[in-house]
């Protein structure tokens, strides 16, 4: 079963510096993405192997994922993977200067497991509409960075 791939591009006039420490760190996403209920750092400090224990509500539903940070480069790319029962969630974000802005492609990947797998055409309009959320979510979030 392929998986579910999600795709969204945030561009703002913030610093690209400062957009990338604020995203690496993944505990920010309790300031962004809607579906996340509290994620903690487990271990590390932000580069390869850190670990993040994140909490998210989908469908009503909460679910608790461990990521680890697979792939670090400093002011251009944070790859994490997240796994539990059900699915392993391949995260990528993508950093880049355009035209004076700072561009992020944020990419996540869920390829689900077991009994799961089956349903995930069924939850692909739900996961496009948390992408549109946390979308949104960025992009305010990165906005405030040009303010402070």
């Amino acid at each position: 079963m392929n998986p579910v791939r999600i795709r969204r591009v945030v561009r703002v006039p913030a610093p690209l510096p400062r957009v990338f420490d604020y995203l690496a760190d993944f505990t920010t996403t309790t300031e962004w993405d809607p579906g996340t209920v509290r994620t903690e750092r487990l271990s590390g400090d932000g580069g390869v192997g850190t670990r993040y224990r994140n909490t998210s509500r989908f469908l009503g539903r909460e679910s608790e994922l461990e990521y680890t940070v697979i792939d670090h480069v400093a002011g251009r790319r944070i790859r994490l993977r997240g796994e539990n029962a059900t699915v392993v969630a391949d995260d990528t974000m993508e950093f880049r200067a355009v035209d004076g802005q700072s561009e992020v492609t944020y990419t996540a990947e869920f390829t689900f497991k077991g009994w799961a797998r089956w349903s995930a055409p069924l939850l692909t309009p739900a996961l496009n509409r948390l992408g549109d959320e946390a979308k949104g979510g960025m992009h305010t979030a990165l906005l405030a960075l040009t303010q402070a």
